[in-house]
Parts: structure tokens; sequence; C-alpha cells
């Protein structure tokens, strides 16, 4: 990996296909790094996973068929022309696409914690882009998450968390609602301030005893349809389990148990929403 700054990496070439989960004629899936932007920039193709791929494919234009954070890494799928593009996004808008997620939070979660409710704009916040759980407005809009405990050590815990819909910044705006935001977090954490700061001047290293992590302690473990199509999965990001053995106590096999876990209650929740759809049908 070389840079432009130290906060504006650049993907390196010869790395780019040590993140391909698979590819066939339609697709390719990527297993996204956590400093990675998704939509192309003005420093050039390798400056974002879009212009990577397209470079990497040598081709004109690839379709996003679905989108993470900067700071989130895991899954994430590229289709290769407008059939393919047009099946997993109309799957995405009718939610039988679904996908599940590894949190790390601050606090030690006893339960699971279902949500259902609205967002909007922080009225509160000097930052734009923050959300907030609030009433039914105009303009705010329904967003359903749920926080499943795997493991808890130190004062943190690793979750798993199912989204039924995908809103702007739905499961860190969540995480804070519950009083267990993403270790990571320059907005949704301790103290927002530092996120406006870190657009200013990038990352200050005496942040991480703060928040933690560099980054925000997210990744995107499957995406895939519920029935009658394809799932695929990405291994955690070696941050996160760094945070995991060196901050939680944690030993590679209890983490290799825990996504097995983790995995098991996913498959379990998608097993009951079909059998839900299947009494509605």
């Amino acid at each position: 990996m070389s840079s432009v700054s130290p906060d504006a990496p650049l993907v390196d070439p010869e790395d780019f296909p040590n993140w391909i989960l698979f590819e066939d004629s339609d697709v390719l899936v990527l297993n996204k790094p956590g400093w990675l932007v998704c939509h192309p920039s003005k420093n050039g193709p390798w400056s974002s996973l879009v212009g990577a791929a397209k470079e990497y494919l040598r081709v004109d234009s690839v379709h996003l068929a679905s989108r993470l954070d900067r700071e989130t890494s895991g899954v994430i799928l590229l289709a290769k022309h407008r059939k393919a593009a047009s099946l997993w996004q109309k799957g995405i808008e009718r939610k039988t696409v679904r996908r599940s997620y590894f949190a790390i939070v601050r606090g030690e979660m006893t339960e699971r914690k279902e949500l259902s409710t609205f967002l909007g704009k922080d009225p509160e916040s000097s930052v734009f882009v923050k959300q907030r759980v609030m009433g039914r407005t105009r303009t705010s809009k329904r967003a359903e998450s749920v926080f499943e405990p795997l493991g808890k050590a130190k004062g943190h815990t690793l979750c798993m968390v199912s989204t039924r819909t995908g809103r702007k910044h739905q499961i860190r705006a969540h995480a804070q609602a519950i009083g267990h935001e993403l270790v990571g977090d320059k907005l949704y954490g301790p103290d927002e301030s530092i996120y406006l700061k870190f657009c200013e001047d990038g990352w200050k290293p005496d942040w991480l005893e703060l928040l933690g992590m560099s980054r925000q302690a997210l990744h995107g473990r499957s995406l895939g349809f519920l029935r009658d199509g394809p799932v695929f999965y990405a291994d955690l990001a070696p941050d996160m389990c760094g945070f995991l053995r060196d901050r939680m106590g944690l030993k590679e096999e209890d983490i290799q148990s825990l996504m097995e876990k983790g995995d098991e209650w996913a498959r379990s929740e998608v097993e009951k929403e079909l059998s839900c759809l299947n009494e509605e049908e």
C-alpha cells in the first residue's frame, strides 16, 4: 500500500487480487479494507474501490450494487453489467438481499437488542451528516437493526448485527442510542469534535487511547439473498482481530468460535424471516 498522505492511502495493484472473494462473468465480490472509499475520488483510479476494480478488470465502468462507509470493512459486490446490477440492487430494495455485520462496541452487552426506530438529521450536532434516533417526522426514515452479543470481555462486546433496512449510519446511530457506541467511531463515539478535527487535519495518534481503534470497528460479514441466490462471506478484518486479541484478551480459537457462533445466529434469523414470509404467502 502506497499513499499520498497518511489518511489517503492508495490501493497497491498487487494487493487488490488478494481482496477477491468471488468472481465470475457477472460479479466481482471483494473484502474491502477499512481505509478505502467506495466511490471514485479526485486522487485517481487507485484511490477508490470502484476505480481500482475498473483498473483490475480493464473496463470503463462497473456497477456498485452495495456500498460500505469508508471506515467499514467487509464484503462488497460490484456488478460487471447492468443486468447483474439490477438483480442485486432490486434485491436490496425489496429486502430479499440481507447483510450481517460484526461490530465491537463499548460496554459489556448481556442481551439481544432489537431496534425499530426513525432516524433523521441530528439537530443538536454541528456535523451535517450525523443521524439520530427520533420520532416520526416528514424527513425521518424507519430503521431496523438487531444486535446480538457474541462475547464480552474487559468492557467491550463483539456483536453480530443484522439490518432490515439500509439507512445512512444506521448501525452507528443505533449503537449510540443503546449506549454501546462502536469502538473507534469518531462521529458517534465519545467526542464528535474528533470527527471534525479528523476531516480538517487527519488522524492524530493521541486519539487512540480514547477511541480504541483508528477507525470504526464495523465489518460487513455477509451479503446474499434470503433464498434462491448466493451468499458471500468476508473474514474479519485484521485490525478488529487485533483488538479482540490485544484489548479483550481473546485467543485465535476464541475469535474463530465467536465468528462461527455469529454466522449460526445470522442464519437462524434468516430462517425465521423465511418462515414468516412463507406463512404470509
